[in-house]
């Protein structure tokens, strides 16, 4: 296997507390992902000795309005301080703020060419704040359908349109092959021309958002596809799981084991 296996602390062993989860996950051999880490104890997580895969890289803030802008690198510059404190390498934004409920704070209509020139602008920005930390900043994919109404710059070919127009090592692409199944499909082929600009892979079964092996998604093929193109990134787990979460990692770690 040339890929590394990494789960959401945030979506699985719900009973426990979070730090809990995370050494659970850890004693599970997997790489850990956070979400927002301002809500977390940080030494904390540390003392777990995890190894963390991804974080959320901002708090607050959009890529394509002026307050919105600053917002969103201020917030980058402090989530990338925290990435050190973790030995994070990779951290995680969305092409617009989202709320608690994964919604996005300001939805939008109609994304503007001029919208599209200001978002790669600041996603440059944002990759210089990652190449002057030695960190990673990836674009997730979402999906409009079920999830995610009204976010900007959502789906794959948007993130990949955007990371290719950066053309940065600092800012990859976190493609999520849930959101990618509802929003696009053509999974495998999909990976195959993203592959250059992405940065992580995130899985998680449709519908429902469960472990490998409680929908429609060949997710043994998906493993077999990453092996021939040589992919040496990590996949993260980020669903929840349909029962136990034990299972759910085992079906996890089978499918892409």
């Amino acid at each position: 296997m040339t890929y590394r296996l990494a789960a959401s602390a945030e979506m699985l062993y719900l009973d426990l507390p979070f730090v809990d989860r995370v050494r659970t996950i850890h004693d599970r051999g997997l790489l850990v992902e956070i979400w927002d880490w301002s809500t977390k104890d940080i030494d904390a997580l540390v003392a777990t000795g995890a190894e963390f895969a991804s974080m959320t890289g901002y708090l607050t803030g959009n890529l394509t309005d002026p307050g919105g802008i600053s917002a969103f690198l201020d917030s980058a510059e402090e989530s990338i301080t925290v990435a050190a404190r973790l030995d994070c390498p990779s951290l995680n934004v969305h092409g617009t703020g989202l709320g608690p409920d994964g919604l996005p704070v300001v939805p939008v209509d109609v994304v503007t060419p001029e919208m599209w020139l200001t978002a790669a602008d600041t996603l440059r920005r944002l990759a210089e704040i990652g190449e002057r930390h030695d960190r990673v900043f990836t674009l997730e994919n979402l999906n409009l359908g079920v999830d995610h109404p009204g976010t900007p710059f959502a789906t794959a070919s948007d993130t990949m349109t955007l990371v290719r127009a950066v053309d940065s090592p600092h800012l990859r692409m976190n493609l999520d092959l849930y959101h990618a199944q509802i929003g696009e499909g053509n999974l495998i082929e999909l990976i195959r021309t993203a592959m250059p600009f992405v940065g992580e892979i995130q899985v998680a079964d449709v519908p429902g958002r469960c472990e490998p092996g409680t929908g429609e998604i060949n997710y043994p093929a998906i493993a077999t596809a990453l092996t021939e193109i040589g992919y040496t990134g990590v996949v993260g787990l980020e669903g929840w799981a349909s029962a136990d979460p034990d299972d759910a990692v085992d079906a996890f770690m089978t499918a892409f084991g």
